[in-house]
């Protein structure tokens, strides 16, 4: 079977499912291995990733609001790959090519009987069932359904390892600039990791929230994992929060408990790295039950002297 996949997440969830030589094609976003990276990429961004926050979020309301697409899709490159199986997704229009735009190119560039996959998980349950799906799409739904069990289980470690510890209140933060906090399956992980979270709903699309609701908030721990963002982006961003009426008055900012994520790798891809993130944020929310293997790799305490 020949497949592209256009989104990390599926990319990851192709390669734990033992199909990575499968693929004959990418987003411009995949590069999990030298092979992946050596796969033509099919997508491409319309706005300048090395914008700030800002300009980011307005060139992307832009390009929205004139109902024009955020990701542009190489449809005559997609037909010479002549694949089997196309993974995309219909989520979040911002967070890759939309289902539309693949569409698109598949009907005009792409044999008959081409197969598109589309999934769109913002729950953790609806991350398990995208593998199950992509499973049998590919013909390998019997290794997907135990890559779904053994997750499950590893997940399920560290929740119990928290039974009875004191919970911290957390607001994650998926954005600075509108300030957005961490929606979907974040919540979730982040009381599988024996927290409390704060200012969004699981299940839901990340909020645009108002300082003053951080501060009303007052968390014990503040998460920053903006989407896409690596750790060293974000660090060049701590002055759209540091320089906030009453950023110093935060008990997390006083008690030295604010963190920056990889929000690129391991929280804004509902793939097999949600354990990795479950994982990371047990290690900074209960340091004295876990060790911590990711500090440096996935997350960095963020020193604000």
């Amino acid at each position: 079977m020949r497949i592209v996949s256009l989104l990390p997440s599926t990319t990851e969830i192709i390669c734990v499912l033992g199909l990575e030589k499968q693929l004959v094609g990418r987003s411009h976003e995949c590069g999990q291995s030298s092979y992946i990276r050596s796969l033509p990429a099919l997508t491409s961004p319309e706005m300048k990733p090395e914008n700030t926050s800002r300009e980011i979020h307005t060139s992307v309301q832009s390009l929205v609001e004139n109902g024009l697409s955020v990701y542009t899709v190489d449809g005559e490159a997609l037909g010479r790959l002549e694949p089997d199986l196309i993974l995309t997704q219909d989520h979040c229009e911002v967070c890759a090519a939309s289902l539309d735009e693949v569409e698109k190119a598949v009907q005009a560039f792409c044999m008959p009987g081409t197969n598109v996959v589309s999934v769109s998980p913002e729950t953790l349950d609806e991350i398990f069932d995208s593998f199950l799906t992509i499973g049998r799409a590919a013909n390998v739904h019997e290794i997907a359904a135990e890559r779904v069990e053994e997750l499950k289980m590893r997940m399920e470690i560290i929740s119990r390892t928290m039974n009875g510890t004191a919970r911290k209140k957390v607001v994650p933060l998926e954005w600075l600039d509108p300030l957005m906090t961490g929606g979907n399956w974040i919540p979730e992980l982040v009381e599988i990791a024996g927290g409390d979270p704060c200012l969004a709903e699981a299940g839901k699309h990340s909020p645009v929230i108002d300082w003053n609701a951080v501060v009303d908030g007052n968390p014990d721990k503040l998460l920053l994992m903006p989407c896409g963002y690596t750790i060293d982006q974000t660090k060049k961003e701590m002055h759209l929060l540091t320089g906030r009426k009453e950023w110093k008055n935060l008990k997390a900012v006083k008690n030295d408990e604010v963190y920056l994520l990889d929000g690129d790798r391991f929280f804004n891809r509902p793939g097999p790295g949600i354990y990795e993130s479950a994982r990371i944020l047990a290690e900074i929310l209960h340091p004295s039950l876990f060790k911590p293997i990711s500090r440096n790799d996935g997350w960095i305490h963020w020193n604000h002297s």
